[in-house]
């Protein structure tokens, strides 16, 4: 913003994560943050038998009671004599000679009961076995393989609590208590320590030798190995814990997930997924998209790729085999675009039955669009370099009349102005219920949340008990109905009252589209001050989205006090708000950390509120209103429908169209009027009101009431049109431009009942064109014969509105005429007569 007027931003956390501009694929973020590798030899593996055997029994191995004690010791012995019959320079290469972690169980390898066997359970594995290797772990004696020690639960069972005990106690216990901090429940915290542990166990050294790549290893091993039964095995939770403890550096990435993303698929890879048999068709779509990669962004790419890929050459192949030419016949070119506008969808009915359906696909003009535009394109580059395309530049079997889009722009405009015009007055009750239901469920949380498990509370005219849960570590609140019923999730359901209600008010109080609600962030809250009078103005700052070009927009006071709400719930008592990790699916890459509006608190970091759950969310108060369209079923909101629906309202209000085209971040002025919805009553009201103003422009004495004289003379001058054949048809208060010869005038309208006088005038007029004749008279025929052609154009058209006028009697049919009628046909014994 320009002028002597200032801009000011609010503050904002000094996250070192939330200074990188760039967002990095998960390919790039590995080649920074590599893993560590396992040495082949560290001193603690050199050691000999008896030296490890005396480490491992002194503090802090040791433990008070002498039974556990002894156990531990036999199975040290135990594994240590079996490792020392392989081969290997130590511990740890005769541990990788010995097999184990390629066996299903590792202790079946051991030979003899005195040994491995249990004597209480013949052919059971002995529990020291365990025991003595988890300490030699531990030890740092053996660092067995990451694959397998996720996969063998017996080794990790008590980990955790080992390596607290006897590797690092005073990093474990500041874990310990951001887990208590963040109220988790004990199983989840207890996997997110044991991750931690596996990774000591596996690397070495202690909780801050941990490094980024070790933690994205893990994960990804994890995820190879499958989940089993647990359904949080993919939990990032202990990076986040590390994360927090300072361990991982202050440039570790903000979340774990940021490792997951492909980045953007190359030009090769979107043509490749369609498995185009043509290669040199393949090549040439490939330098097509590369061409226009520049001057796109990556949706739109994509998107390009898909109708040229699929729907256009893929197609052809799948039609036509064999096909190897830009070039074919317009019959071939026929059958593509007959097939091409329709769409076929396979569903399954009720028995298991396949039922393919097929439908109008209502993009079919933008896949015509985008084949001329790649026909045409390559023509053009053609002559600049026709060494590369020249043999590609062939006719184009799309014609300019193919991709008219009038009608269907025509028919999507009657679509969507019906469905605002059905939606709009549907607003008001949805922000009646979206408001009620976020006071609702914060006061049954409130309440919950002060009620002791297993006690009733009443709130908000309902009594609930609040559940008892098996661990008391939970943050979350349940409660049920006394007279039963399903549980209910208090702090879930607070959750999506207020989230949902942020959203609708959000919307519509900007008609923002969707992708620019989830990249509102606390950059975007601005203020200016006026330089006349020093007065702060609140602006909304909407980042480049699908028009790549920022706007501001002013905040109204009801926007002001939601977008308040929502920064004061994000910092929950914190100066700042918590930079978070978002992902962008157009440009297919996570974002930089960014402190956005639209996020959550899920344990111990911040994630943005995804497109998907506000879906739900939106949908789930819908079907809560059990509001119908005009077809009976249930009604749906889209996010778009809140921009269209805040376009028709602020233009209905007053808003010049060019305004609101700034305000919705179009560029041009006929989108905006397509979002505007025309309602009938709108169309005559908004004509009274042009002609009130013409009026008011215009002199006033035109529209004072005439006089007599005045009325007189305008009431005469149609009494003079009078003439003996018709009417004359001249404007009012003007001359005639025939000096009365009426007969000759376009502006006479002839009457039919004077057809005897006009037909007695055109005889005098053959008789008097005889007598100048034969008088020689021929200046005075000539112009005789111009007024009897005249004539009998004038009865011929007299004839015409005869024949207009005549009516046909049909009469009328008696019921004896409609209804008497016999059936000559005997009556059908089955249905009687």
């Amino acid at each position: 913003m320009t002028g002597s007027g200032q801009l000011h931003a609010p503050p904002v956390a000094s996250d070192a994560a939330a200074g990188r501009t760039v967002a990095q694929t998960g390919a790039q973020l590995m080649a920074a943050f590599p893993a560590r590798g396992v040495d082949p030899s560290w001193p603690s593996t050199c050691d000999d038998s008896s030296a490890v055997l005396a480490r491992v029994l002194a503090a802090p191995f040791s433990l008070e009671n002498p039974n556990s004690q002894r156990i531990r010791r036999t199975g040290v012995l135990a594994v240590l004599g079996w490792l020392a019959g392989f081969p290997g320079g130590n511990w740890q290469q005769r541990w990788q000679a010995s097999g184990a972690e390629a066996a299903g169980d590792w202790r079946d390898l051991f030979v003899g009961e005195s040994v491995g066997r249990s004597r209480n359970a013949p052919g059971e594995p002995a529990p020291h076995l365990s025991i003595g290797l988890m300490v030699l772990i531990c030890a740092d004696v053996i660092r067995p393989g990451l694959n397998w020690l996720l996969r063998f639960a017996p080794a990790r069972r008590a980990l955790a609590p080992e390596m607290a005990r006897t590797r690092d106690s005073t990093a474990f216990a500041a874990l310990n208590r951001a887990c208590t901090e963040a109220h988790l429940e004990s199983q989840t915290r207890q996997q997110a320590l044991t991750r931690i542990a596996v990774i000591m166990a596996v690397k070495g050294g202690p909780v801050s030798a941990v490094r980024v790549g070790d933690c994205v290893e893990l994960l990804a091993t994890v995820t190879s190995i499958g989940t089993g039964t647990q359904t949080n095995a993919r939990s990032p939770l202990f990076y986040q814990l590390l994360r927090q403890h300072g361990v991982l550096g202050e440039d570790a990435p903000a979340a774990l997930e940021m490792f997951s993303g492909n980045g953007q698929s190359t030009c090769e890879q979107l043509i490749d997924r369609y498995k185009i048999k043509c290669l040199p068709v393949r090549d040439v779509l490939v330098d097509y998209l590369r061409e226009r990669q520049l001057a796109m962004d990556f949706s739109s790419l994509q998107r390009t790729a898909y109708l040229l890929g699929k729907l256009f050459w893929a197609d052809l192949e799948a039609h036509q085999p064999g096909i190897d030419s830009l070039k074919f016949s317009r019959e071939v070119a026929a059958s593509w675009k007959k097939r091409v506008m329709t769409r076929a969808r396979t569903s399954t009915s009720a028995n298991g039955e396949q039922i393919q359906r097929t439908s109008a696909r209502l993009d079919g003009r933008s896949v015509f669009s985008a084949v001329r535009a790649f026909y045409l394109d390559l023509a053009e580059w053609a002559d600049d370099d026709p060494a590369r395309w020249g043999e590609w530049a062939v006719r184009c079997p799309v014609s300019a009349t193919d991709v008219s889009h009038k009608k269907d722009r025509l028919a999507r405009k009657s679509r969507t102005d019906q469905r605002t015009r059905e939606r709009l007055p549907v607003l008001p009750a949805l922000i009646s219920w979206v408001q009620t239901e976020r006071a609702l469920t914060s006061d049954l949380l409130a309440a919950g949340t002060r009620t002791v498990a297993g006690e009733l509370f009443t709130a908000a005219g309902q009594t609930l008990r609040r559940t008892a849960m098996k661990t008391e570590t939970t943050s979350r609140v349940w409660a049920e109905d006394p007279d039963g019923g399903p549980r209910r999730d208090l702090t879930f359901g607070e959750h999506r009252g207020f989230w949902t209600w942020a959203m609708v008010e959000v919307l519509r109080h900007t008609g923002i589209r969707i992708e620019e609600l989830g990249e509102l962030s606390h950059h975007s809250l601005i203020q200016y001050r006026l330089p006349d009078t020093g007065e702060l103005v609140p602006l909304l700052q909407i980042a480049p989205s699908k028009t790549d070009a920022e706007r501001i927009l002013v905040i109204s006071p009801e926007l002001a006090d939601v977008l308040s709400q929502i920064v004061s719930r994000i910092r929950a008592g914190q100066p700042h708000v918590p930079p978070v990790v978002s992902y962008d699916k157009n440009e297919r890459v996570y974002n930089p950390p960014l402190p956005l509006l639209f996020q959550w608190r899920r344990r111990l970091d911040h994630r943005a509120v995804s497109e998907g759950a506000l879906r739900q969310y939106l949908d789930h108060a819908l079907e809560e209103l059990g509001i119908k369209d005009g077809g009976g079923t249930p009604m749906r909101y889209t996010f778009h429908d809140f921009r269209r629906i805040f376009i028709t309202d602020a233009i209905m209000h007053g808003m010049p169209p060019h305004i609101a085209q700034l305000v919705a971040g179009h560029r041009d002025i006929n989108t905006t009027m397509g979002y505007k919805a025309v309602y009938p009553e709108e169309v005559i009201n908004g004509h009274r009101e042009f002609i009130a103003r013409r009026r008011a422009l215009r002199p006033s004495q035109e529209y004072r009431t005439p006089t007599d004289a005045e009325w007189a003379e305008f009431i005469g001058h149609f009494e003079h049109r009078k003439v003996s054949v018709g009417d004359c048809g001249r404007s009012y208060d003007t001359p005639c431009i025939h000096e009365h010869s009426c007969l000759r005038c376009p502006l006479l309208r002839p009457d039919p009942t004077a057809r005897p006088r006009l037909a007695q005038i055109r005889d005098n007029l053959i008789d008097r064109i005889a007598e100048a004749e034969s008088h020689r008279w021929l200046g005075e025929a000539e112009g005789l014969k111009v007024s009897l052609a005249g004539a009998r154009a004038k009865l011929a058209e007299m004839d015409q509105i005869t024949e207009r006028r005549t009516t046909t009697q049909l009469g009328m049919p008696t019921f004896t005429q409609a209804a008497g009628r016999t059936n000559i046909n005997p009556p059908d014994p089955r249905i009687g007569p």
